[in-house]
């Protein structure tokens, strides 16, 4: 059976605020634990107005709490960003208080632009240290050894699960050296998905942690009643990436009937892109395009994005999904 998970934006929608976008979340992972979602993943954007996850952490600690069984985790922490130990003691944390339910993804990228890193008191050269920060994390949330003078408290001994993310050619050969599961985020970055894929399992070598290769792939899924009421709703993430794109990072927009009066050539194309491998329609659609991911990827887990604006029409969505993701499993 395919595991299917989530990742969660978090989104802060026109007309609304933070605090909704925290509770929605919350109430999102809740229905997803019925339905029998795997994980539920929250990811650190720093300096974006319409994404409520920066304190990542504390997002993840807020729907843990109103969940029971599913594992609720960072997709990801950008590493860079932080001492090694303070991102054990957080996460130590929350496996203390969330035994056997709490993942750690890591990034390498800052995940922001470079004013914003220099607010985190971060520079981009943070970036280089990474193999050597995971290592140094996965040390301090392993138990204590003789001599050890630094300590994570709470966090030594939790041994929180270790996963490497990428868009690139890097994190694949990083998590098959370090023998650690890997999650590709071909939901914004689907150009070396492949190659990627096929390098990690290649080489990927036995660790205490995982003894085989795990992909885990990331996809955009609109799902809707018709395809014509999927693409319309699918014209929120279109208009957020057109945003990216002219260097505007706002809320939430609701859907649009018509994408083409909203972005242009250039920023169709590039949205067009990075969305390229998104699945948008009824049930009968989704059921086609995850069939077809699957065969070219033989994923181990897929990691799905719906970013629709209303959170009722985004229920439905994921409600669709698990349903459609059963019917191929069976």
């Amino acid at each position: 059976m395919i595991p299917i998970s989530i990742l969660d934006l978090v989104r802060i929608r026109e007309g609304s605020d933070a605090r909704a976008a925290l509770d929605n979340t919350r109430d999102l992972a809740r229905h997803a634990e019925a339905w029998g979602y795997r994980r539920f993943w929250m990811a650190e954007h720093h300096n974006m107005r319409g994404i409520a996850s920066a304190a990542t952490a504390v997002a993840i600690c807020h729907v843990a709490a109103g969940t029971s069984t599913i594992r609720v985790g960072a997709g990801g922490i950008m590493l860079p960003n932080h001492a090694p130990l303070v991102i054990a003691e957080q996460f130590g944390t929350l496996a203390s208080l969330f035994p056997d339910r709490i993942d750690l993804g890591l990034g390498r990228a800052p995940g922001t632009d470079q004013a914003t890193l220099r607010a985190l008191r971060r520079e981009y050269a943070s970036a280089e240290s990474f193999p050597q920060d995971v290592l140094e994390l996965q040390k301090l949330l392993a138990p204590i050894e003789t001599g050890q003078r630094i300590v994570a408290v709470p966090g030594h001994g939790t041994q929180v699960p270790l996963w490497i993310l990428g868009s690139s050619l890097f994190g694949a050969q990083l998590a098959a050296e370090l023998g650690l599961p890997y999650a590709f985020a071909s939901h914004f970055a689907p150009d070396a998905l492949v190659d990627a894929l096929r390098i990690y399992r290649a080489r990927f070598k036995p660790s205490a942690q995982s003894k085989t290769p795990h992909a885990m792939v990331g996809v955009n899924i609109i799902a809707a009643d018709s395809d014509a009421e999927a693409r319309r709703l699918a014209t929120t993430q279109q208009m957020s990436f057109a945003d990216m794109h002219r260097g505007v990072r706002g809320l939430s927009k609701p859907p649009i009937d018509d994408i083409e009066t909203y972005w242009s050539p250039a920023e169709k194309a590039q949205a067009s892109h990075m969305l390229g491998n998104s699945i948008i329609g009824s049930a009968e659609t989704i059921r086609a395009g995850l069939e077809k991911l699957l065969s070219f990827t033989a994923a181990d887990e897929l990691m799905i994005v719906s970013d629709i604006f209303d959170h009722k029409a985004r229920l439905h969505s994921y409600e669709m999904i698990a349903d459609v993701a059963r019917s191929i499993n069976g």
